[in-house]
C-alpha cells in the first residue's frame, strides 16, 4: 500500500496542484481498500469505483486505487456529491463513502499552523482520524455488478441507428435489437444541419 504522502505526490503531479478535494479522494480510497481487505493500487478489476462527481476528487481517488475510466474500473454518475461508492467484484460488497457535514470545520482543529480556512482544510484532511472525517454505509447496489461491469467484447448493431453497441449494452425490445438512445434514454436532441455553418468545411477539409 503506498503512503498518502506519495499517493498525493502522484495526484498533485496529475493535477497541477494539491487541493483539499484531491486529499478527501485519496484518503476516502485508503480507506474504502482497508474496509474491504484490499491492497491498492489495483492492477486488476476487482475494485470497481462508483464516483458521485466530477473534478479535483476523481484525480486523488485514481492516483490511490490505480482505478480510471478507460480500464472499466471507474465510474461517474454525476450527483454533485463528493462521495463514492467502492466495490469488490468479487465478493460484490460495496460501501459508500462520504465527509461528514462538519468536516471542514473539524479540519481547522487538525491544522492550527494553518493560515488560512482553505489551508486548513488542505492540512487538516490528512491528519484527520479516518473514522472522523469519512460517513461509511454498507450499500446493495440496485443494478447486480455483472450488469455494470457488462461483457468486455460483446457487440451489437442497432436496429434502428445501425450503430455499433459496445459490452453488452444493447436492449432487445420485442425482435428489435436497440441502443440505449434509440429506446427513449438519449442525452442529446438532433440539431438541423443547415443550423450548423462550420459543417460543410469540417467534413470537406
Amino acid at each position: 500500500m503506498q503512503s498518502l504522502e506519495l499517493i498525493l505526490r502522484e495526484s498533485a503531479s496529475r493535477h497541477k496542484h494539491l487541493c483539499p478535494r484531491q486529499v478527501l479522494g485519496a484518503r476516502m480510497s485508503l480507506l474504502a481498500a482497508a474496509l474491504l481487505g484490499l491492497e491498492l493500487p489495483r492492477a486488476d478489476k476487482r475494485l470497481l469505483v462508483i464516483v458521485e462527481t466530477d473534478g479535483c476528487m476523481l484525480d486523488g481517488l485514481m492516483a490511490a486505487t490505480g482505478c480510471h475510466v478507460g480500464g472499466r474500473t471507474l465510474r461517474i454518475l454525476d450527483f454533485g456529491k463528493i462521495a463514492a461508492t467502492f466495490v469488490d467484484t468479487y465478493t460484490t460488497t460495496a460501501l459508500r463513502l462520504a465527509p461528514v457535514m462538519c468536516s471542514r470545520t473539524l479540519a481547522s482543529a487538525y491544522a492550527p499552523d494553518a493560515r488560512n480556512k482553505w489551508e486548513g482544510m488542505l492540512l487538516g484532511y490528512q491528519r484527520m482520524p479516518a473514522g472522523e472525517l469519512f460517513k461509511i454505509q454498507y450499500v446493495q447496489l440496485k443494478i447486480p455488478v455483472k450488469e455494470i461491469v457488462s461483457q468486455a467484447g460483446k457487440k451489437a448493431i442497432c436496429d434502428a441507428c445501425g450503430e455499433e453497441i459496445l459490452n453488452g449494452r444493447e436492449i432487445q425490445r420485442e425482435d428489435a435489437v436497440l441502443c440505449r438512445a434509440c429506446a427513449g434514454d438519449r442525452y442529446y436532441l438532433e440539431v438541423d444541419l443547415s443550423a450548423v455553418p462550420a459543417q460543410e468545411a469540417a467534413l470537406t477539409s
